[in-house]
């Protein structure tokens, strides 16, 4: 009985460890012809407390903010998006994906927080959903 209750003491938590240790680890190699890379997808709701954020507006902010930080490219989808608020409240809105791609250095990752920071201050926002995975890219 001490003989099992050792090894079930040691091998829980060592499981426990392996699997978070496991399901934390980026991608560490890419195929011949591919490179490590991060692809990052910022979430907008176009929802203010004057109106929403318009087509053009949208577009301005993009040629603006956006692309001199990301001019190799992006992506952008239209979406309906909900989420609840801090205060509890569930908010439906039409709003807009970006997706980009980028090597993971500190001038991209100030950028990204640069645009997720000026959207909020310039359409009263109160977040801007951010997911980061890194990813193997070949172009």
């Amino acid at each position: 009985m001490k003989i099992q209750l050792t090894i079930s003491a040691l091998l829980i938590p060592s499981l426990c460890l392996g699997m978070t240790a496991c399901s934390s680890l980026p991608v560490s190699h890419c195929l011949p012809g591919e490179k490590l890379e991060f692809q990052e997808s910022l979430y907008f709701g176009t929802g203010k407390p004057d109106g929403v954020v318009t087509a053009e507006e949208w577009n301005q902010f993009l040629d603006t903010i956006v692309t001199p930080h990301f001019p190799e490219g992006l992506t952008v989808v239209s979406a309906s998006g909900q989420w609840q608020s801090s205060s509890g409240e569930i908010v439906k809105e039409a709003s807009y994906v970006l997706t980009l791609i980028h090597a993971d250095t500190e001038e991209n990752e100030l950028a990204i927080t640069e645009i997720s920071n000026e959207y909020k201050t310039q359409f009263q926002q109160e977040a801007v959903l951010r997911v980061k995975n890194s990813t193997c890219v070949s172009y």
